[in-house]
């Protein structure tokens, strides 16, 4: 018997993922925002129906807080991506 902080042992769902459910995870990811850059939808969630099978299976393989996680990332290098185009532009415009 183990010391557990708070006196309740952790949750079989509250375990780390393992290599294969984190492969799983991932895979469900991708398929995922590839639909959604098919539809061409940059902010996950507001692409309505069109990738709800590849968004079920997402939310299914992992945690809440990956979901959160990989999709703020997603939308954040886009606006990267973005911002990094607009100083490139606006530097070649400051040569001339």
């Amino acid at each position: 018997m183990g010391w557990w902080p708070f006196g309740s042992k952790p949750q079989e769902d509250e375990r780390p993922a393992n290599r294969q459910e984190r492969q799983k995870c991932w895979e469900g990811r991708d398929a995922y925002f590839a639909c959604l850059d098919g539809v061409g939808v940059v902010k996950a969630g507001t692409e309505g129906t069109a990738c709800a099978a590849e968004n079920r299976v997402y939310q299914q393989r992992c945690a809440q807080s990956w979901v959160t996680y990989f999709n703020e990332r997603r939308r954040l290098a886009f606006a990267q991506k973005d911002m990094i185009a607009q100083a490139k532009l606006q530097e070649s415009s400051a040569k001339r």
